[in-house]
């Protein structure tokens, strides 16, 4: 391969870096978008249930959401370019393992260990950018990063569908090898290596532990609830347990010289009504995009690329009306947009909670488009308000807390959204009925749905009261064209919708 060095110069080193970034990046947000659309053929191919499904996307999310900071401060300490390429080949060599996966838990156990993969590349990609580019070309190199994001959003059911249709829901993870050697390649020959000397090595070991303990025992009690018992010994032992937990991290991050998440953050009203909407947004969406998935081929009986297609009217909306959104957030400050974002999500929820067994497609259109439109108003404020809580010193910090508070929120959705669902349908409920037509099962699985869609619905609600009682005031100034590029990049849908 050292007779194509020539072609990597000083000069255009940077663009090679970006490339390779890119790539990665975009292998991670598909993985993300391609999985829903997936979820009913691999319930049947594995014969999963409802639990199994949500532990395929909460695997993941929660390994993402846990470790995300703990991998840009091992990037700072240990090289950027180096947990770059590691995580790069975690999440090729789990995407196989997926793949190749023969039963529910081996696709489960995979998918946890991807998403550590993704939470050592993701935040290493845009300190990488940030370092090869000079300050004058950073915003142009960072608002290509970002556009790799909404891409993946847009296409990635599309693609998703397509594979699983024509080759297999297999094909969904396999697609990502190809992807990953190029990135390794790419980052290999052109990506320098770079490192904050100015930060101490320690590593937040007891909060990294305190966090995941906390949060797996909580999200395991709401999605195994209903099959051992929510008065059950197990259950009310992990609720107590993860609350616990819980409290221990947040005890042990104030104490921490070098904590994994700075709470000093949330002495800020705004900093903790965008973080709360973060979590609140990412709660209903992972929510409906779950089980809209199953209900648009289990119920309506489309195909993985017809489900795949019916998503792009949420998709493309949002690609559209982000910028949109942003340039309001500017000229009057976040809490009009996020206001009117929320309460449009919050009616698309409640008319996802109207479906019965007669509704078609298109009446699901609209709630569809509204979903679009309000999580695009929505996103983009979400990200200034909270960069404009903190100094510019710390925006890399309130970045990576937002997006955070955004993966736990998608976790916690799915599995509470799953506890209703999974309630009202009884544990004896046996997902191959659903292929007989029209019957008692179809009704009961569309009535679970709609009562899962009230809960989203609701939250939805929530984070409206919040936003406007935490958010009002918020100024409507613009932060360094740098830093709004990296919250809004930091907070795009795409990573959420898995």
């Amino acid at each position: 391969m050292t007779r194509y060095r020539h072609l990597i110069t000083d000069d255009n080193r940077k663009w090679w870096t970006l490339g390779a970034m890119c790539f990665a990046l975009f292998m991670v947000m598909l993985d993300n978008t391609v999985v829903n659309v997936a979820l009913p053929s691999i319930q049947r191919d594995l014969d999963a249930d409802i639990a199994d499904l949500e532990w395929v996307v909460n695997g993941y999310t929660l390994t993402f959401a846990v470790l995300i900071a703990t991998g840009g401060r091992l990037g700072d300490i240990f090289g950027r370019r180096a947990m770059f390429l590691t995580g790069v080949i975690i999440f090729a060599v789990t995407s196989a393992t997926a793949g190749l996966a023969a039963d529910s838990t081996m696709l489960i156990a995979s998918r946890a260990v991807q998403g550590i993969g993704a939470a050592l590349m993701m935040p290493a990609t845009l300190s990488i950018v940030t370092h090869a580019f000079p300050a004058s070309e950073r915003g142009k190199a960072i608002g290509t990063w970002a556009g790799v994001s909404a891409l993946a959003l847009s296409i990635g059911p599309v693609v998703g569908g397509a594979l699983t249709e024509y080759v297999s829901w297999r094909a969904i993870f396999f697609i990502n090898l190809p992807v990953a050697v190029a990135a390794v390649i790419a980052t290999l020959f052109a990506v320098r290596e770079s490192r904050d000397e100015s930060v101490g090595r320690t590593v937040d070991y007891p909060g990294i532990v305190a966090l995941t303990a906390g949060l797996t025992a909580i999200v395991l009690a709401l999605i195994e609830g209903n099959s051992w018992g929510w008065g059950s010994t197990e259950i009310v032992a992990l609720l107590v347990g993860g609350a616990t937990a819980l409290a221990a991290f947040v005890a042990i991050e104030l104490r921490s010289r070098r904590p994994m998440v700075e709470f000093a953050l949330f002495r800020s009203r705004q900093s903790v009504g965008a973080n709360l909407v973060a979590f609140i947004i990412t709660f209903a969406m992972m929510g409906s995009f779950f089980f809209m998935a199953l209900y648009l081929q289990d119920i309506l009986g489309y195909g993985a690329l017809e489900a795949g297609i019916r998503f792009l009217p949420t998709t493309l909306v949002i690609a559209v009306v982000a910028p949109i959104a942003g340039r309001l957030s500017d000229r009057f400050g976040p809490v009009w947009p996020m206001s009117v974002g929320l309460a449009t999500l919050s009616a698309s929820m409640f008319m996802f909670s109207a479906i019965d067994i007669d509704t078609t497609y298109s009446g699901l259109l609209a709630p569809f488009i509204l979903m679009g439109v309000g999580i695009a108003l929505v996103m983009s404020p979400m990200s200034t308000a909270a960069m404009n809580a903190v100094s510019v010193q710390k925006a890399g910090v309130a970045s990576g807390v937002l997006q955070m508070s955004r993966m736990v929120g998608g976790t916690v959705g799915v599995a509470a959204t799953g506890a209703i669902f999974q309630h009202q349908l009884g544990s004896g409920f046996d997902p191959a009925s659903l292929i007989a037509g029209p019957d008692q099962a179809q009704a009961a699985f569309v009535d679970a749905l709609s009562s899962a869609m009230l809960l989203a619905a609701l939250v939805s609600v929530a984070g409206l009261v919040l936003a406007v009682a935490l958010l009002r005031g918020a100024r409507a100034e613009r932060p360094p064209q740098s830093v709004r590029r990296e919250a809004a990049a930091a907070s795009a849908p795409a990573a959420e919708v898995g």
